[in-house]
């Protein structure tokens, strides 16, 4: 694995920098906060409050929404197993975890792709969530590389299945001639 040797040593100084802000209490506590939050429960949270809402086709949203995370969570195992990056915190010895990692290997970041997705979704659904939404979404991508659990070029990509999923759930749901909008 060549490559993603190469691509780990490219962005070692730029993780070593960044994961650095988590030496401050508040911050490491802060970013543990909004990758927790990214786990799903806010998500649970906001596609409820999305789903309750009466301009919103509620069951809609909820199933499109859930078919887009097991979509998501799919590529991103997939890809992890096949890429087997290392976490930046395991192949660098200067670069420290600062919070648990669900699962090994750091390649695309399931956080990331989640967190946009969602924020697609929901904030078509709900445009006046974006205001929330996508604040948020940098949050959590920030945190990923704060934490020591990602490499910004994994939070990339995740973000950019995340973008690509979420409109191609967008796309199949009116293809199917199924609408968020009560």
């Amino acid at each position: 694995m060549l490559l993603i040797d190469y691509f780990d040593d490219l962005e070692r100084d730029v993780c070593r920098k960044i994961n650095g802000l988590s030496r401050a209490p508040v911050v490491r506590e802060f970013f543990a906060a909004v990758s927790k939050l990214g786990d799903y429960s806010a998500y649970v949270i906001l596609g409820l409050v999305c789903a309750a809402d009466e301009r919103v086709h509620g069951p809609t949203l909820l199933a499109q929404s859930v078919i887009t995370a097991a979509v998501g969570v799919a590529v991103y195992k997939l890809l992890k197993e096949r890429l087997v990056r290392e976490r930046p915190f395991i192949r660098h010895g200067d670069i420290v975890c600062r919070t648990a990692p669900l699962d090994r290997y750091s390649f695309p970041s399931g956080h990331t792709l989640h967190a946009v997705s969602f924020a697609i979704l929901f904030g078509n659904a709900l445009p006046e969530l974006l205001w929330i939404l996508l604040p948020f979404v940098i949050l959590v991508g920030a945190s990923r590389v704060i934490l020591g659990l990602h490499y910004p070029s994994d939070v990339a990509v995740g973000a950019l299945l995340g973008a690509s999923l979420a409109l191609l759930s967008e796309r199949c749901a009116q293809a199917l001639g199924y609408s968020v909008w009560a």
